[in-house]
């Protein structure tokens, strides 16, 4: 099922012009603080009516402003997460996550069972919201709109609230609902690293203006549209999967790249992963390096270097995936780097931190 937008609204000294296509999986809508992407959330949600513009998921219109087509919220089969989880503080949580059937459109049924199995949350289900950490009540608040039935889930920053470790706790449930909820999900963020580990989609929201969009492989390794992340975000995403757990503590993955080699992994062998990795702990070199401690060394050619201002960007190509390198100018003169040349990339084992690792549908 797919979701599309396209809208045009102005406010004082603003205006909202964007235009996008959002498939099942997660999008995200990534940019700074004021770009427009809680407006554009708020007018799909119907939150806001826009001068113009259309609007639909599926085959469902939900705003199409030349046919005089505006559905009131309540009517739009749509799910929405905030920053805050809004729970009735009076209800048990079971009670709060069964508050979705007043919504539930005729004609579908709900599964309790499963949506509390996959949100991890059936030991919740007596106590109050107050009774709750910021994650499990974010948790509840996803499973209240998921038994909507939604046609489609709008997420506003649903983690901003949260400190790292609560951060931590609730990403694989995302990733979960991401893989197996099947429905568009409509992320807003300016956190790139939750892009990396939980988009399928990227759309950057700028000035009220949609810049790119695309897979979040391809915009985070494009040097057009890598630095918008963020010069320190800058990197690639790598698709994996467990090959082996290791006597040594060391977790062997599996890459179209070849063999990848980390600090413990808790997955089990077999599980199918996406790494995110950092272009400025990526080294390059025009001969396979001997005696260094450094245990990813990755045949690669490469493929187009982009000056960064002061420093370069080197794309690299391993076998079809793409991994990005970021080195000083000095470097890539000396090692006469050009597209086409043969070279490794070196990364550190230690370099992949756990938060940057995320389970992938396979």
């Amino acid at each position: 099922m797919m979701l599309k937008v396209a809208l045009r609204h102005a406010f004082p000294g603003f205006t909202l012009d964007a235009a996008f296509e959002a498939p099942a999986g997660l999008t995200a809508l990534f940019g700074q603080s004021g770009s427009g992407k809680t407006t554009i959330v708020n007018a799909v949600a119907g939150l806001l009516r826009p001068s113009s513009g259309r609007v639909t998921v599926g085959d469902t219109v939900l705003t199409d402003s030349d046919r005089g087509i505006f559905l009131p919220p309540h009517r739009r089969g749509i799910g929405y997460v905030f920053q805050e989880a809004r729970l009735f503080p009076h209800l048990t949580v079971r009670q709060n996550l069964l508050f979705g059937h007043w919504f539930t459109a005729p004609g579908r049924t709900s599964d309790l069972s499963r949506v509390v199995e996959m949100l991890g949350i059936g030991h919740l289900l007596a106590r109050r919201p107050a009774a709750l950490s910021g994650g499990e009540r974010q948790r509840v608040a996803l499973g209240r709109a998921i038994l909507s039935h939604p046609r489609l889930l709008l997420m506003d920053e649903p983690l901003a609230a949260l400190d790292q470790p609560r951060k931590e706790e609730i990403l694989p449930y995302l990733e979960r609902l991401r893989d197996h909820a099947g429905l568009p999900i409509l992320y807003v963020s300016h956190s790139t690293a939750e892009v990396a580990r939980l988009a399928t989609t990227v759309v950057l929201v700028d000035g009220g203006r949609v810049t790119a969009a695309g897979p979040v492989a391809d915009m985070l390794s494009d040097p057009a549209t890598a630095p918008l992340f963020g010069s320190s975000d800058i990197g690639a995403i790598l698709a994996a999967r467990v090959d082996a757990q290791e006597a040594d503590g060391l977790t062997r993955l599996a890459t179209s790249s070849g063999p990848l080699f980390l600090p413990r992994v808790a997955a089990p062998v077999g599980a199918p992963l996406r790494l995110r990795i950092l272009a400025q702990d990526v080294m390059i070199a025009t001969a396979a390096p001997q005696g260094i401690s450094a245990l990813n060394v990755i045949p690669a050619r490469v493929r187009d270097l982009t000056d960064s201002g002061g420093s370069v960007l080197v794309r690299l190509e391993a076998g079809d995936q793409v991994i990005l390198a970021r080195i000083t100018a000095r470097s890539a003169r000396a090692l006469h780097l050009a597209p086409g040349l043969a070279v490794h990339a070196v990364l550190k084992a230690v370099s992949v931190a756990p938060g940057t690792i995320g389970f992938s549908a396979g």
